[in-house]
Formats: structure tokens, sequence, C-alpha cells
């Protein structure tokens, strides 16, 4: 009985000890980097929850490396080397914003190493589309106008307050941190082989208080739609900023 009592612990044991950790990778959004996600991460962490948090190339500690060849590709091959190369399965993978279009082009790569796609306050973008020919036609003329202070190598950032950033610490943090966005990863189409999402989980959270104008009818696209499941934040764009506990305890929610 002894004998059998200790193998049906050591056996609990064994079990207990290969369970892996639920593993996150947080991409950032447009003129943002991965140093957005600090409070975020820690409190995934916290959790026992692997967490990457990345800044593609050309933003955040990577901003000295802006240049004309970078594209939306770029930004979706930066993200799939991460995951192959730190050998990532059952990925939660989450795009805030633009990079609603670089998880998308993720997920059509890699999807065997996926295990959801979460768009936080995301562009819904589809193959065929880039990301400025999906915002209002206003939008895309002020965008190509400020793209030519620098002959089209970027965009300028829009400050915090845009974001609906209103602490004034949290204001000063993020406006020193933004930077110009590699102007190509708003023009460069996605180019999809496999249906949006690719057969993967796709779940939306939507920014509602205030709403960001291009985002608003993204959210409204996918809201009844039976492939996503849809919820809402009580918070502004940059939720990762303005309600960054509440943000991570509902990605946690997501963990199977």
């Amino acid at each position: 009985m002894i004998i059998f009592l200790l193998l049906a612990v050591s056996t609990n044991l064994q079990a207990q000890s290969t369970k892996k950790p639920p593993v996150f990778v947080l991409v950032h959004g447009a003129w943002h980097g991965g140093w957005c996600w600090q409070k975020v991460s820690a409190d995934l962490r916290a959790k026992g929850a692997i967490t990457y948090t990345p800044s593609l190339s050309g933003l955040g500690e990577h901003k000295n490396t802006l240049n004309r060849d970078i594209d939306l590709n770029t930004h979706i091959e930066d993200i799939v080397n991460l995951i192959v190369m730190e050998d990532l399965h059952d990925v939660i993978l989450v795009g805030h914003s633009y990079a609603g279009a670089v998880i998308a082009g993720v997920a059509d790569r890699i999807p065997e190493r996926l295990s959801k796609l979460v768009y936080l306050d995301a562009l819904v973008i589809r193959n065929g589309q880039s990301l400025l020919s999906q915002t209002p036609a206003d939008n895309q003329v002020a965008t190509a106008k400020a793209a030519e202070k620098d002959s089209g190598l970027s965009i300028p950032f829009w400050p915090a307050e845009v974001f609906a950033v209103t602490d004034p610490g949290d204001i000063k943090w993020v406006n020193e941190r933004l930077s110009a966005q590699p102007y190509k990863s708003f023009t460069q189409p996605l180019a999809l082989k496999n249906p949006l999402g690719n057969h993967l989980p796709l779940i939306y959270i939507f920014c509602n208080n205030p709403v960001l104008p291009p985002v608003k009818r993204f959210a409204e696209e996918v809201k009844n739609d039976k492939n996503w499941k849809f919820y809402t934040m009580d918070t502004g764009h940059d939720a990762m900023i303005t309600k960054p506990h509440e943000l991570a305890a509902l990605l946690a929610s997501f963990i199977q």
C-alpha cells in the first residue's frame, strides 16, 4: 500500500513538472515598442506565463535601424523568427492596433506554433489590403503628407494623448519612447495564402472608452461574427498603459 501511494505521488509530481507553462508573444502597435507591455508582461510572468515583448524593426530600441527597406513583411518576419528561434509552441499571439496585420501574417506562415490570435483594439487587415488603405480617406492623405518630411521614410508618431493616455506621468513616459513608424509598413498590402487567422481561434478586445475612430469599424465587423470571441474594455486605445492589470487578467483568462 505504501509503495502504491509513493508511486501515485511520484506520478502526480512528474505530471505537474512536465506541464508546460503558457506562452504569450505580445506585439506592439505603430510607433510603440516592446517597452509598452512592461506592466502587462510582469503580471503574466507572475502568473507563471512565459512572455515575450519584442520590438519590431525600426521601432523601440531598434529605432536606430530605421531604413527604407522595412515594410509589413519585415515585421511579420520579426515575429516568425522570434517564435521559431526560441522554439515556441502553443503561443497566444497578441497584436495591438497596427499589429493586427502582423499577427495575421504570422498565423498564415506558422499556424502550427500558435494556439490563438488576440486582436487588441486592432485593425483587421485582410489579404491584399494595406493598413493605410483601410483607414479613412482623410487619414490616408494626412499620413502621406506627414511622410513627406523625410521623403517617405517614416510617419511621425502620434502623441500619447491621441491614444487616450491621460495620466500625466504616463503621458510623459510614453511620449519619451514613441518613435517614427516605417512608412512602408503602412503601405505594403498583406499577402495571405490562407483564410484570415488560418483556422486558429480568433479573439477581439475592443477598447471603447474612448473609441479610437480608425478602429471602430473593425470592432463592429467582428462583434457578431461567429468566428470571433468578442470582449470589451472600459478604457482607451493604449490599454496596456492605462489598464495594464485588467488587460493582463483578461489575457490570462484565455489560457486553456
